[in-house]
């Protein structure tokens, strides 16, 4: 998967960033998240009674409390499955866009240019602290089928100040320059100083 996000960055591109998410910060909240005191509660119970009623326990109910305990069984494939999902989750922030691999059994490749972006924002929960890391979050302007703004997230980075600063940086100037633009967009740009030359 890497390697097919690595593809679709363009030969006009410069590379500025590419890395993954830190594994120990990724791991850790993938099992402990809002879903673990449910699973906890809903394990006790379900195990409890089936300790209680193990003698006069008919063998049909056993189906039905396999499947009573499914919020205990998402919680668990959650955790296998974020392996595979760190393994296939990967950030490259070009001079053009932002490019993002996601999935656990589906690819999910993601791509958005600067001119598609409205804001960036950084941060840092608990684990984010505990682990020194931090996540960039970029909200889109476009919407999702929710009617939200579309946000993409390079979660868990260690150099994440400077990768917050450099999109932050490359938002402003590219939306600078498609809403301010100077000498009707010469192939150099005199009036807005950004470093971008075609």
């Amino acid at each position: 998967m890497v390697e097919e996000l690595k593809s679709m960055v363009g030969n006009d591109e410069t590379v500025l960033y590419e890395g993954k998410p830190d594994k120990r910060c990724f791991i850790f909240e993938s099992i402990i998240n809002p879903l673990l005191p449910v699973a906890i509660i809903w394990a006790v119970i379900d195990v409890g009674f089936l300790g209680l009623a193990s003698g006069d326990f008919p063998s049909i109910m056993t189906p039905f409390m396999l499947f009573h305990m499914m919020p205990v069984w998402i919680y668990l494939s959650g955790v296998i499955f974020s392996f595979r999902k760190y393994k296939n989750t990967y950030y490259i922030v070009t001079d053009h866009a932002v490019y993002i691999s996601s999935g656990i059994f589906t690819m999910h490749l993601e791509t958005k240019t600067f001119a598609e972006l409205s804001r960036v924002n950084l941060h840092r929960g608990v684990f984010d602290q505990m682990f020194h890391v931090g996540d960039i979050q970029i909200t889109t302007n476009q919407m999702t089928n929710k009617g939200m703004p579309a946000i993409l997230h390079i979660n868990s980075i260690s150099n994440y100040t400077e990768v917050y600063q450099l999109v932050k940086k490359l938002q402003k100037d590219i939306y600078s320059d498609i809403m301010y633009p100077n000498d009707l967009r010469p192939q150099e740009n005199h009036g807005y100083r950004t470093k971008y030359r075609r």
